[in-house]
């Protein structure tokens, strides 16, 4: 199965991802660590355009044709992204799951943006402003939504499960 977490950063992605990971023993894929072991070859600065996805997609479906379940995590702030992630699992012959990570409390969401450190060296994290003037399409097919807002991780990642049980 591939499952595609996406959602504004400071949502929660990463929190759910890799616990979800875990508990479907499969493996995560982050475009976030793509992309800065992209700019820490030197290969590239950011922006780097698509090029983290297009490894992400690449990686994935790798992942996918050895039988490994993947949970894919980016922003996937477009429905182009959200196509190509479908692809993906259509070439590997899974079923895909598309889950888009809230935190609809502005106060709390804007608390965790300011507040949050690097988890992967040298990457930048966006500012406040730049989160909300971001490019982000909304999602215009059926998904799962998990909202973060006033909940643990912990309560976020049963919400996530139970919705994947369900499908």
């Amino acid at each position: 199965m591939l499952v595609v977490i996406g959602g504004l950063p400071a949502a929660g992605k990463t929190t759910l991802s890799r616990p979800a990971a875990a508990r479907l023993n499969g493996v995560h894929v982050r475009v976030d660590t793509i992309e800065q072991a992209i700019v820490r070859s030197g290969l590239a600065r950011q922006p780097l355009g698509p090029v983290g996805y297009v490894v992400a997609y690449a990686l994935a479906g790798d992942h996918l044709r050895q039988g490994l379940t993947v949970v894919a995590e980016s922003v996937n702030p477009i429905a182009v992204t959200r196509d190509a992630w479908r692809q993906v699992g259509a070439e590997a012959g899974v079923p895909v799951a598309e889950v888009e990570v809230v935190c609809s409390d502005p106060a709390e969401h804007r608390r965790r943006v300011t507040s949050r450190s690097p988890d992967i060296p040298g990457h930048l994290l966006p500012t406040w402003r730049e989160v909300v003037e971001r490019d982000y399409e909304p999602w215009t097919r059926d998904h799962i939504t998990v909202d973060t807002a006033g909940q643990t991780p912990e309560q976020s990642l049963a919400t996530l499960l139970r919705a994947l049980g369900a499908r």
